[in-house]
């Protein structure tokens, strides 16, 4: 198991700055699938989202805080997910979006997260540019879902997300094709699709 302090040191000798210029998606839910995009809609620009991968370094071994998604909402419904959402057009930068996702979501403020860094972009198969970000939770925050967004909220080991052993593939059908994704399956937990593929491009830059 690693240790806290040789994590966070890992994290932001590998992650990019958190201010860092935006780069086009380098990893996306085409990537068992021969690369190709897998949107209706492949021609249309991608829409800009930010998401945060929330580390827990307190009370305990590292774990990151992940949310399973409101069954009644229009895409990912009831999906693990990472807080997050798109990014305003009005000015709004990736990271603002995901601390203010991450509020807006979970009830955690920005007062009790700390940005480290950024991997890499991800394009998902519903038409979004998702940057991610690691942010390390500081004690003392009380979390506060939001049922509309969010039908529950659990940890989850960083050390069982970033084994290789745990990265599965998986397939399902999909449109009248086969999709093939990366999943971890925890405690019950399925984390599949998207999360599962950013956490396997996170495992890519820190232990590849």
């Amino acid at each position: 198991m690693e240790s806290a302090d040789r994590l966070l040191a890992l994290l932001r000798d590998r992650l990019d700055p958190v201010d860092a210029p935006a780069t086009p998606p380098r990893f996306g839910d085409g990537d068992l699938n021969g690369g190709l995009p897998l949107r209706e809609t492949a021609t249309t620009a991608l829409r800009n989202a930010a998401v945060l991968a929330p580390l827990i370094v307190h009370d305990g071994p590292p774990r990151l805080l992940l949310t399973e998604r409101a069954a009644h909402l229009a895409k990912h419904a009831g999906q693990v997910a990472f807080p997050g959402g798109s990014v305003d057009p009005t000015g709004e930068t990736p990271a603002q979006a995901a601390v203010r996702e991450l509020e807006e979501e979970v009830g955690i403020g920005a007062g009790h997260v700390e940005l480290i860094g950024r991997f890499d972009g991800y394009e998902t198969v519903t038409g979004f540019h998702v940057t991610p970000f690691v942010g390390v939770l500081k004690p003392g925050y009380v979390l506060r879902p939001d049922p509309g967004e969010v039908a529950d909220v659990f940890e989850a080991p960083f050390d069982f997300l970033m084994d290789p052993v745990n990265h599965q593939r998986h397939s399902r059908e999909w449109q009248g094709h086969r999709r093939h994704f990366y999943a971890m399956p925890w405690e019950g937990r399925y984390i599949w699709g998207a999360t599962a593929g950013m956490l396997k491009s996170l495992h890519d830059r820190l232990y590849g």
